[in-house]
């Protein structure tokens, strides 16, 4: 199904994503994975692509996988280091929905110079050109970490939405008053498609360490004390940020966010956990 049409037919969808097994990797696990969030029946599950493409093909693998689980699938595509035939090969009509990335290139490496694409924007174009693909992309709430500023990250998201876009992903964020503020920006400037809230539920310390040294997103306090109380102790630390997670998620929908994307990590369980609290309001009781 295009991701499109089912953002326009439900009130309120929830999406997980998912990333491949890097080459060498236990793809019998991966497809563990992929079957284990399928039966928790989100609406679409996406596979995230790995920097200058090296996990492409277990994307459309993994992708192909969650469609014969009858699950919507959506692959992410990168085209940083990518030529037009490089991108036609990568598009697979069998996943209908791609979502169009720049991406960034592995530290040390250099862009090609027969790379065609400066941005997100001529990769949506390019997407477009072949016909018959629900196309969506990323947005930052709290503005990309190579914007000058947020107005100025806005307006190039604006040019993304022009060439073709049908639905946008936000980063990963913690403070439900960012994305609202974002949202009301974004509503200014006349950007009027779907736009799905990334919630990622922390349940280690060191790895959410890493994510904001490389993306630049922030911690509300509230969330700090969390983190510093039970960042050391696994157990007490996931349990914290399931509940934040989902006390997030409460706080979207009663605002009327209408699409909410888990970055699951790979972790079903936590998922299930995050579904399992959210089952009324999300409209996923038997």
């Amino acid at each position: 199904m295009l991701i499109r049409e089912l953002l326009q037919s439900k009130p309120l969808t929830f999406s997980c994503e998912l990333f491949p097994p890097k080459a060498g990797a236990d793809l019998a696990r991966a497809d563990e994975v992929v079957e284990q969030t399928a039966r928790l029946a989100p609406d679409f599950i996406s596979v995230t692509y790995g920097a200058s493409g090296n996990t492409s093909h277990n994307t459309l693998r993994m992708a192909r996988h969650i469609e014969e689980q009858n699950c919507t699938a959506l692959a992410h595509l990168t085209c940083v280091s990518a030529t037009r035939a490089d991108i036609g090969v990568r598009l697979d009509a069998s996943v209908q929905n791609v979502l169009a990335l720049r991406g960034d290139l592995p530290e040390g490496e250099t862009r090609p110079r027969d790379a065609c694409f400066q941005h997100a924007d001529a990769l949506v174009r390019e997407i477009r050109a072949h016909g018959g693909f629900c196309v969506g992309g990323a947005c930052y709430p709290e503005g990309h970490v190579e914007s000058a500023s947020q107005e100025e990250d806005i307006a190039y998201l604006k040019q993304k939405v022009e060439a073709g876009c049908d639905f946008l992903t936000t980063q990963m964020f913690f403070d439900n008053n960012v994305l609202y503020r974002f949202l009301y920006k974004l509503y200014a400037k006349g950007i009027a498609i779907p736009v799905l809230a990334g919630i990622m539920p922390v349940t280690n310390k060191k790895q959410i360490a890493r994510i904001v040294r490389l993306s630049g997103t922030s911690l509300p306090p509230r969330f700090q004390n969390i983190l510093d109380r039970f960042g050391g102790d696994s157990a007490s630390m996931e349990e914290a940020g399931i509940a934040y997670a989902t006390e997030q998620i409460i706080d979207l929908v009663a605002n009327g966010v209408r699409g909410v994307h888990l970055y699951t990590m790979n972790r079903p369980d936590i998922a299930g956990r995050i579904m399992a609290n959210l089952s009324h309001i999300l409209g996923k009781t038997e």
